[in-house]
């Protein structure tokens, strides 16, 4: 993946913590299951491969690769794809679109932020409250304040620490630019991120890659609902900001 480097210049992570992931397949034993998966988040300017942490946007991809590598064989129309996830112990199920028993990329599904389109792969989580934290709420409260901040502690496949922009003195439509150079915003979030790590059984998290950060706000009077969020990576010194709206 070429780190440890902030631009990872001699390997494929590209920059950034949001691609600098690894997936490892396996043909599952397990009763029910077809593939076992562990995802591990490579630090971008560390020496440092943890497995604390599942990830979504990976998992999506999970389901075409072990067909296209025959790890298991594809049905005519849709094959169903059983996960399980090794850093959490749960299951998720991928619905595939496989005409003819051939995986199809094409379609109209499209994300925010993302170029282009594809076909959909919806992804039905089980079990996956407290997956890493022992409960859904952690601290056992949906409200807790830390630092001055209103938060939410949050574990529902991935732990979270969600908060109001405006209670951390930021808009929530920053650019990612102006999130990277934000250097007293990001010290306010990582001192709560720290903070937290008890709270949420997770110990000392200074050298974890979770709880992720989310900061929310309204979408624009102009505009159609849209999802927004701050996730703000790992100390020891808190490096750029991953933004998505």
């Amino acid at each position: 993946m070429g780190s440890p480097d902030p631009r990872q210049i001699d390997g494929m992570g590209g920059a950034d913590p949001l691609t600098s992931k690894v997936a490892v397949d396996s043909k599952s034993i397990r009763a029910g299951v077809d593939v076992d998966y562990l995802f591990l988040q490579v630090f971008v300017d560390q020496a440092i491969v943890t497995d604390a942490q599942n990830c979504g946007n990976i998992l999506a991809g999970i389901g075409p690769f072990v067909m296209e590598r025959g790890l298991i064989t594809a049905k005519d129309g849709e094959t169903q794809v059983r996960i399980f996830m090794e850093n959490t112990g749960q299951i998720a199920v991928a619905p595939i679109a496989t005409p003819g028993g051939k995986v199809s990329y094409a379609g109209e599904a499209r994300i925010d932020g993302v170029p282009g389109t594809s076909a959909a792969i919806p992804l039905e989580f089980r079990d996956t409250a407290g997956s890493t934290c022992g409960a859904l709420l952690p601290s056992g409260n949906p409200v807790d304040m830390v630092n001055g901040v209103s938060v939410t502690l949050i574990d529902n496949g991935m732990p979270c620490v969600v908060m109001m922009a405006t209670d951390v003195g930021a808009t929530g439509y920053e650019s990612r630019e102006a999130l990277d150079i934000a250097t007293e915003l990001k010290s306010k979030i990582e001192a709560i991120r720290l903070a937290v790590g008890a709270r949420m059984n997770l110990g000392d998290v200074s050298g974890k890659s979770v709880p992720k950060m989310m900061l929310v706000a309204p979408p624009p009077a102009s505009a159609a609902p849209s999802r927004c969020a701050a996730s703000f990576p790992t100390a020891p010194t808190p490096p750029s900001a991953c933004w998505a709206r």
